[in-house]
Parts: C-alpha cells; structure tokens; sequence
C-alpha cells in the first residue's frame, strides 16, 4: 500500500524540477534523503512510517536544499520533441496521446537528414505515412512550425499543459496548471 505513496520534489526555490514528467520520488527516497539532510520536508501525508525505535510521517512534498540549475540544452529525445510540439501532429494540427505519435525527419534519412531538433517534428502516423520519404513540402506537406532547439525553459512550460492523472491536494500550491 505504501508503494502508491509518491513525494512531490521541489527545487531549493520551491518550484518543481519539471512538469512533465512531474518530478516524483518513492517515500523511500524522501525519507532516505531527508535523514541525509538533504531536503526540507514541506508537506506531510497523513500517515506514519514506522522504525523499531521511531515514527516518521510520511513526506508529500520536500525541497531540496541545494538549487539544482536547469540544463541550457535539452537532451534530444522523441519524447521532448512531442512535449516541444506539445503532442500536435505538425503536418493536420491534431493532437494525439503518446502511443499515437511517431516522429519524422523533415529531409528524410535517406536523402542526408540528420536525427537532431532541426530536421525532426512530431507527427501522427497517417500523416506520416503520407509523406513518406519526400522532402516536406514536396507531395503538399509543411510542418505547421519550424523544428528548432527548444530551451529547458520551453520544455518546462510546456509540461504544464499536460497534468497528470492524479495530483495530491497537498502538492497544489506548488504546481501551475494552465488546463
């Protein structure tokens, strides 16, 4: 039962270190972290852990105590070019979950495109098969936006569109939904 227990982690300015994913650790690890000296616990749950010598309740919330900077660069992954074109297909416009995106290279592989945000977008699998293996643009396809290198920032917005299914009312007051 424990196991559902999940911490939200704030950085040392009280923001969370990413929307999407929410940044989540086990009780475990907050407990660990906290009796490292690590984090500050913010919120409790309503429930105890027990130690043959102590009771400890349970963290919803902690911050860590040393600021952890944001990278400038995002890694390139399929899932942040979804979350950079915040899962909108980018030739019909149409949104899809997750399990329906794929991504394609503008200049396709094989005729010398490159894997890297420049020269990739998010797209549904219709259109992408579709396209095919043309240039965009050459059978009537042009992605609705440029691909670019988004920012860590960018990405950290763009998360916030995207709430999980559950939120405990105690990590609230630290998370900014836009949805």
């Amino acid at each position: 039962m424990l196991e559902t227990f999940r911490v939200l982690v704030l950085n040392a300015d009280y923001r969370p270190l990413s929307y999407f994913p929410l940044s989540l650790w086990s009780w475990q690890e907050a407990i660990k972290a906290t009796f490292m000296n690590r984090v500050v616990i913010v919120a409790e749950y309503e429930i105890f852990v027990h130690s043959p010598s102590c009771k400890i309740p349970l963290p919803s919330v902690i911050a860590l105590k040393n600021y952890v900077p944001l990278r400038r660069n995002p890694a390139f992954s399929r899932f942040n070019v979804f979350l950079r074109d915040k899962f909108l297909c980018q030739y019909c416009g149409d949104r899809y979950p997750l399990e329906e995106l794929t991504f394609d290279h503008v200049l396709p592989k094989s005729l010398g495109g490159n894997t890297n945000w420049k020269n990739v977008v998010t797209a549904c699998s219709k259109c992408n098969l579709e396209k095919g293996n043309c240039f965009s643009g050459e059978n009537g396809h042009f992605p609705k936006n440029v691909p670019r290198v988004p920012t860590t920032h960018e990405l950290h917005e763009a998360g916030k569109y995207f709430p999980p299914p559950f939120l405990h009312q105690s990590w609230r007051d630290y998370l900014y939904w836009n949805s």
